[in-house]
C-alpha cells in the first residue's frame, strides 16, 4: 500500500523493506533483488524454509482446483515450482502462463523448465501484476506465490487479477505472513534478522537482498487485512489457511 505525500507536489512514496522510496523507485529496486538472487532462488528457498516450501506450494495446488483442459496464470512464477505442477494438471489441451515482471526470474524458469522437458504447454511472459495483458475472463485459476508482498500497489494488482478471471474462477495468495503466536513470532523474528541475511552472503555473497526479503515480510499485510483487501477488490467467499503456525497463509477468493 502507499504511504503518505510530504506535500502535495511531492511523489507519493512506498516502502521498500523498512525503508520509504518513491513509489516510480520501488520496481526497479525489487528489480535488483531478484536479478541478484535468481541464479541461486530454488536453492535459497529450500535452505531458508528448511524444505517447507514445498509443502506449502503443493497444498496451494490442493486448494486451486484446477483440472485437464484449464487454462491458468502464475503470477511472480519464479523458477516454475507451481507451473511445473499447473502443466501436468491441465494437460495437453490446457495452458499455463508463468509470468513474471523480472526477466532473470524468468529465464531461470524457462530454461529449468525447458531442460525438464515440461514447458510443452507452458507460456512465458514479462508482465506487471498491476496491469496484466491478458483478456478479460480469461482464466480459469491466478496464483501468486511469495510475490504479492513485493508489488507497489497491491490494490490495482488484484483488482487486475480479478479482471483476467473467468466468472467462478480462482484466485490463490501464497505469502508470508504474521505468526499465530508469539512464542513462535520472537523466534521467527531472530531467524529473518539473523540467519536469512546471513545465508544469503554465505551463498550468493548478497546479505542485503536477503535482509529486504526478511523486511518485506514485516511490511505485508496481515491475514486479516489482505482479506479485507481481496474482498474490497470484488472478490467472493475470500477465506485464508494459515500453515506452520501462521509464518505462511494461503488466501482463496472466488470472481463472482
Amino acid at each position: 500500500m502507499t504511504d503518505q505525500r510530504k506535500g502535495s507536489d511531492a511523489e507519493p512514496t512506498t516502502h521498500f523493506g523498512y525503508k520509504n522510496v518513491p513509489e516510480s523507485e520501488k520496481a526497479g529496486k525489487v528489480a535488483e533483488v531478484f536479478h541478484s538472487v535468481a541464479a541461486k532462488y530454488d536453492l535459497m528457498n529450500d535452505v531458508l524454509s528448511g524444505g517447507m516450501h514445498r509443502l506449502w506450494k503443493r497444498f496451494t495446488i490442493e486448494l486451486s482446483g484446477v483440472r485437464t483442459g484449464n487454462r491458468v496464470l502464475d503470477i511472480a512464477g519464479g523458477t516454475g515450482d507451481l507451473a511445473a505442477k499447473f502443466s501436468h494438471l491441465v494437460g495437453p489441451t490446457g495452458q499455463v502462463v508463468l509470468a513474471d515482471i523480472n526477466a532473470s526470474m524468468l529465464k531461470v524458469g524457462r530454461d529449468r523448465l525447458l531442460d525438464r522437458g515440461v514447458a510443452g504447454n507452458i507460456e512465458f511472459v514479462q508482465a506487471d501484476a498491476e496491469k496484466l495483458p491478458f483478456p478479460d475472463n480469461h482464466f480459469d485459476c491466478v496464483t501468486i506465490a511469495f510475490g504479492l508482498r513485493n508489488v507497489t500497489h497491491k490494490e490495482d494488482a488484484l483488482r487486475s487479477m480479478l479482471r483476467v478471471l473467468k466468472p467462478g474462477g480462482r484466485l490463490l495468495v501464497l505469502e508470508f505472513s504474521k505468526p499465530t503466536n508469539a512464542l513462535m513470532s520472537k523466534v521467527y523474528d531472530a531467524y529473518s534478522f539473523a540467519f536469512m541475511p546471513l545465508a544469503g552472503k554465505l551463498i550468493t555473497n548478497d546479505s542485503e537482498s536477503y535482509r529486504y526479503l526478511a523486511e518485506s515480510i514485516r511490511m505485508h499485510p496481515d491475514q486479516e487485512t489482505l482479506k479485507s483487501m481481496m474482498v474490497d477488490a470484488g472478490f467472493d467467499r475470500v477465506t485464508y489457511h494459515n500453515m506452520t503456525s501462521g509464518i505462511v497463509a494461503l488466501h482463496r477468493g472466488i470472481k463472482p
